[in-house]
């Protein structure tokens, strides 16, 4: 007898003593028996028993079973509390395995109480299992779930809620691995997680759209599976396009709008609607629908057809984003997830620098600033998003990406008042740990004071040019805490060489023209040409440094070397500017003598 003769066999009996047990009322026989069943249909997925020839023998006899009109109800409802996990893993041998086992659990679906489903089915997904990380054990499960999910008849909400986290947390197991995410497996697996979607639509149309909690919920889930999907074949727009033009058609029944989107009003007013009491630890499972709402409005952007979904006009939702200030940045704020983001392709953050651009070169920066705003409020979003805008400008590969990115970088900058921009770029700079991204803050810092810095006056209006500068942060006593900040640093002695040689660099290039424009200028608004503060500057930064620069060097002169070597070309203009200063600090204090 063949191996599949006997798999059915065996099969057979099991399940007419499974039968037989229930229908005696022997409900611990039936137990016994359907427990012996999981074993049997265990070792087969396992592949102890010529997997794939068995696995499709086994499902397929299991299928025909199920379906006979002489099978009692009682029977399918045992049975439907321990199989779709077994039969998933069986699913996973093959195409015609995976076909079997979907119309088994689809079967139980059809045939048994769609609340308990849901509970089976979010148990099938949560345990562990062999086949826990192939999307083929999971996708005929959530597509089962959607299925039940539409014959809900009483409190969906609650069974929705309770199912949605274990959804995504399947999700973002199963998807974690981006090597994989583009394969046939995990695009099935994407394409159940919009059925869900539209399953979730149908149940709120169902109900004429009077569970606010429940559309809210949608529109939260549309959201963070718009990021997974993102996150996974973002860079395959052939494979994205239509999930995204799904997934917007969905959206619009949600009441989102592009514009609400993007400054985030419409996506708190759901989340504030679902973190009402007990539900506050229950948000953290859309931990992704900042970003999702951005990348909703991004797509839109990049396809004509998807934007067209909507029924919105997304040029007049940048328009607006560009005359409002406050919208405007509301709007950083919300870009700033794409950029933060480790998984997104880069193809879509260099999309969301695109937009960003666009939004803030269309603003008047000094027509539209709006001085009845409370800048406080927006600041700690600001920071963390010009913070964003860095990870681009130093991690991207493609060089006219940084450029773009570092271009709006500074637009964005200057888009502030004088003085927020002044603490951010000093908060940045004393946050940052990167030698290359300090020097460039630095080069920005000379740029503000450049463009501030008076126009040369004669002594009759000192007043008037005292008058006119006032305003401006850039030229006061704390602009030297942003060299002192590299050339002493906080933790103590001179900086590190040569690790940060470009901070170094840019923050004697900085002193060296404050103290130049000062001394050209006859103006002193920084203190720079104070004897005492020179007495300071040569004695607790520029002495130490050019003691340090010469250690440097005659370390690396010792070792021939490309790593000496390249030391060495790197201290050459650093040396060149450090001798410069020191010159023109002694010739000021001459002065001030």
């Amino acid at each position: 007898m063949s191996v599949a003769n006997t798999n059915s066999l065996r099969l057979q009996q099991t399940l007419d003593s499974c039968s037989q047990s229930i229908a005696n009322g022997d409900f611990k026989k039936s137990e016994e028996s359907i427990s012996i069943l999981v074993q049997f249909l265990d070792s087969v997925s396992s592949g102890t028993n010529e997997s794939e020839e068995s696995a499709f023998g086994v499902v397929s006899w299991m299928y025909q079973y199920l379906i006979s009109p002489s099978l009692d109800q009682a029977v399918i409802d045992a049975l439907a509390f321990e199989l779709p996990k077994a039969v998933a893993k069986l699913g996973c041998a093959s195409t015609r395995c995976f076909e079997n086992a979907e119309r088994i659990i689809h079967h139980f679906v059809n045939s048994c109480s769609p609340r308990d489903m849901v509970s089976i089915l979010c148990e099938a997904m949560t345990s562990s299992s062999d086949g826990f990380d192939n999307p083929s054990y999971f996708t005929p499960l959530l597509g089962a779930l959607a299925k039940a999910f539409e014959a809900l008849q009483r409190r969906p909400f609650e069974q929705v809620k309770a199912a949605l986290p274990v959804v995504i947390k399947v999700l973002q197991a199963v998807l974690s691995n981006p090597e994989d995410a583009d394969d046939t497996n995990s695009v099935d697996l994407l394409n159940k997680s919009i059925l869900i979607a539209h399953s979730l639509n149908t149940i709120c149309i169902n109900l004429d759209g009077k569970d606010k909690k429940l559309i809210a919920l949608f529109g939260l889930y549309v959201l963070q599976i718009t990021v997974l999907i993102s996150n996974s074949v973002g860079a395959q727009a052939s494979i994205c396009f239509p999930m995204m033009l799904q997934l917007s058609n969905l959206l619009n029944y949600c009441g989102f709008t592009y514009l609400g989107l993007i400054t985030g009003h419409e996506l708190d007013t759901a989340v504030d609607l679902l973190s009402q009491g007990d539900e506050d630890d229950y948000m953290s499972c859309f931990s992704h629908v900042r970003c999702g709402a951005a990348l909703t409005v991004l797509w839109g952007d990049l396809f004509t057809e998807v934007g067209d979904a909507t029924k919105q006009d997304l040029k007049a939702v940048k328009d607006e984003l560009s005359k409002y200030q406050s919208k405007r940045w509301e709007a950083v704020g919300m870009l700033k997830h794409i950029f933060t983001s480790t998984k997104l392709p880069w193809e879509l953050k260099k999309h969301a620098i695109d937009l960003l651009f666009c939004i803030v070169e269309g603003a008047n920066l000094q027509k539209d600033r709006d001085a009845s705003l409370d800048y406080s409020v927006y600041t700690p979003s600001l920071y963390a998003s010009l913070q964003a805008i860095q990870l681009v400008i130093v991690y991207a590969s493609d060089p006219l990406l940084r450029k773009k990115a570092f271009d709006t970088f500074k637009m964005v900058l200057a888009d502030l008042p004088s003085s927020l921009r002044f603490d951010i770029l000093m908060a940045l700079t004393r946050n940052s740990e990167l030698s290359s991204m300090i020097a460039i803050l630095l080069g920005c810092v000379k740029e503000e004071m450049h463009r501030e810095y008076p126009q040369k006056v004669s002594k009759e209006n000192e007043s008037a040019k005292a008058e006119s500068n006032s305003s401006s942060p850039f030229w006061t006593d704390k602009v030297l805490d942003f060299v002192e900040f590299v050339l002493r640093p906080p933790h103590g002695g001179p900086p590190i060489l040569p690790e940060f040689t470009d901070a170094v660099l840019s923050a004697l290039n900085l002193y060296r023209f404050i103290l130049i424009t000062e001394s050209s200028g006859n103006t002193n608004y920084s203190q720079v040409s104070s004897k005492n503060k020179l007495q300071k500057v040569y004695r607790e930064w520029l002495e130490p440094l050019r003691a340090l620069v010469c250690g440097v060097r005659a370390e690396n002169q010792k070792d021939n070397n490309e790593l000496a070597f390249d030391a060495l070309c790197g201290l050459n203009p650093v040396e060149f500017v450090l001798y410069r200063c020191i010159e023109l600090v002694e010739e000021n204090l001459k002065r001030a003598s």
